[in-house]
């Protein structure tokens, strides 16, 4: 069934799209016109405040360069996602009650057309804001909202009558150090790491920063290509990651030292993601570190993880040096079973694809797969998303530089930049297409954080962008393949309400042949955002699907003949609902 499903406004939607013809699926492989289109429509959409993060013109700190996430989450429930845009501040700026920048949510008004309820929802809170994710961590059936921070973090329980409340202090989240030096809180992620049905809490961190004692870009001096610059993350003094167990009464206990988390040789953490990547039935955690090698937490099904990045392929470039990680993603780009990984790391340096070649070993295919032509772009955001509903995840990465000071040089794609996309070829290669998928993708934005997902419930996977000191961009996908499509949104039962960490398989039959892929149900992601927590699967020409459900629980539901092109809703244990 397709919840809050309104033929008035869909039509009105669809009244949106361009006119353009219908391709076959054979002309989108022959390197044709690709009938897949993304246009910004945020201004029309009403996002137009603008995002605040540091100075403008030239940064003294580290801290104001990374900017923040983004999320699309349905915080009411109505079936149509709402927006999130985390929002920073400044050093030097003198803020009023009524001028200071906040954290803003935007309500879906299912016509294409979002109302900012940020006040009344009572989220505006003004701060060095950073990453957020989202999940039901006290299973009653809202969905609440992590928001990281430079100091105090937010823990946003969702009341359920449109309204939120910070209960980070009571609730043992709010992650400030013992030492008085503030931790710079990063990319998050919600997951039941012991599988007891309490959705627990990971925040990745980047440093530990003090602007009493951080240097000065004069003080290092700290230069890039010969401009003056923010100086770091070497040479300063690296965060620790911190794993939050859900205690199942509203409260969390760090349990990040007898975990396990604390013993990784991976500092500088940034963006998060959690996946079964040896397919043990346990949640493992892939972190993006910048300027220092990846960290791979596996699950020890014991409540203790062991950091394996090295020894699995994934903590360093093909060629063994360490990387600018900023963004990451996972997802089955082969079709083998296997959770491969994405990751966009600096400017000069390409992004890094990590085949899955299973039991959680890894193989850099970056340069075999077609991703290492491209090194002049400085990554941040991160998907695999399928935008032409083949039954391949693509790829889509948001770029912009770290350096404001970098302006437009001629020597670099400037401070702003365009986006990149890769075309999944299906044979273990890709094709990029970033300048044939539409304006929204060649536009050009100093984006930061970028979560994906079908805001207008058409079938099709759109694109939100955080920018930093910029208005956000929202992307809408404008499909004419005419491929079919199926979402899937869990609730769990046994498991943790949200469904987090519930494995879909999704098979499909064409021309005989059997087409299976899969996906998890997962918080946090990209760089330092959350994408809709409904699964999406592109079904190609197929107009049905089998899907099969393994929860957390051990629970398996199996759903066949499940017709193409609706938003269905399986609750754990009793199918559809």
């Amino acid at each position: 069934m397709r919840p809050g499903h309104d033929a008035g406004r869909r039509s009105f939607i669809r009244s949106l799209a361009r006119t353009a013809s219908v391709f076959s699926l054979d002309q989108l492989l022959c390197g044709q016109q690709l009938p897949v289109s993304f246009v910004n429509v945020a201004r029309e959409a009403g996002l137009r405040t603008k995002n605040v993060y540091g100075s403008e013109q030239r940064n003294k700190y580290l801290l104001e360069t990374t900017g923040s996430g983004a999320a699309f989450f349905d915080y009411d429930g109505d079936g149509w996602l709402d927006i999130f845009l985390v929002n920073g501040t400044r050093f030097e700026a003198k803020w009023t009650a009524a001028n200071a920048p906040v954290s803003r949510l935007y309500k879906n008004n299912r016509d294409g057309t979002f109302t900012d309820v940020t006040v009344a929802a009572g989220v505006a809170r003004t701060g060095w804001g950073s990453g957020c994710c989202v999940g039901d961590y006290n299973n009653d059936g809202h969905e609440d909202l992590f928001v990281s921070y430079w100091g105090d973090c937010a823990l946003w329980k969702n009341l359920g009558n449109g309204k939120f409340v910070d209960v980070a202090a009571q609730a043992g989240v709010t992650t400030r150090t013992g030492s008085g030096l503030k931790r710079h809180n990063t990319g998050c992620a919600f997951l039941d790491y012991n599988k007891d049905g309490h959705l627990d809490l990971f925040v990745a961190n980047y440093i530990d920063f003090d602007p009493k004692t951080a240097p000065l870009p004069e003080s290092g001096p700290c230069k890039y290509k010969g401009m003056l610059v923010a100086c770091g993350p070497p040479g300063l003094k690296g965060g620790k990651n911190i794993l939050f167990r859900n205690n199942g009464d509203g409260t969390f206990t760090d349990v990040s030292e007898p975990a396990g988390i604390l013993k990784t040789e991976g500092t500088y953490g940034l963006g998060v993601v959690v996946a079964d990547f040896d397919n043990d039935g346990w949640p493992d955690i892939y972190v993006a570190n910048d300027s220092t090698s990846s960290a791979l937490y596996k699950n020890n099904q014991d409540g203790t993880f062991s950091e394996i990045a090295i020894e699995a392929g994934v903590a360093y470039s093909a060629d063994g040096k360490p990387q600018a990680g900023m963004g990451v993603s996972a997802a089955d780009f082969d079709c083998d079973g296997n959770f491969d990984i994405v990751k966009t790391n600096f400017a000069g340096d390409t992004s890094s694809l990590y085949r899955n070649m299973g039991e959680g070993v890894f193989e850099d295919r970056t340069f075999q797969a077609g991703l290492g032509k491209v090194t002049r772009f400085l990554g941040w955001g991160s998907a695999f998303v399928d935008f032409d509903n083949d039954g391949w995840p693509d790829i889509l990465l948001c770029n912009g530089h770290v350096y404001p000071e970098v302006g437009e040089s001629a020597t670099e794609s400037g401070y702003k930049q365009r986006k990149v996309a890769y075309r999944n070829l299906r044979n273990g290669r890709f094709e990029e297409v970033s300048e044939q998928l539409g304006p929204g993708i060649t536009e050009k934005a100093a984006g930061r954080g970028m979560a994906v997902g079908d805001f207008d419930n058409d079938g099709d996977v759109d694109v939100l962008v955080n920018c930093i000191n910029d208005v956000p961009q929202l992307l809408r996908c404008d499909s004419q393949t005419g491929n079919h499509w199926l979402k899937v949104k869990t609730v769990g039962v046994k498991s943790n309400r949200s469904g987090i960490g519930a494995r879909i398989y999704c098979t499909t039959m064409a021309d005989g042949k059997a087409h299976r892929q899969m996906d998890e149900v997962r918080s946090g992601g990209s760089y330092l955002s959350q994408n809709d927590l409904r699964v999406h699967f592109g079904l190609g020409e197929a107009g049905i699907a089998a899907l099969e459900i393994h929860w957390p629980s051990g629970v398996v539901d199996k759903l066949g003949e499940v017709k193409a092109d609706q938003i269905l809703v399986v609750v754990e244990g009793k199918s559809l609902a």
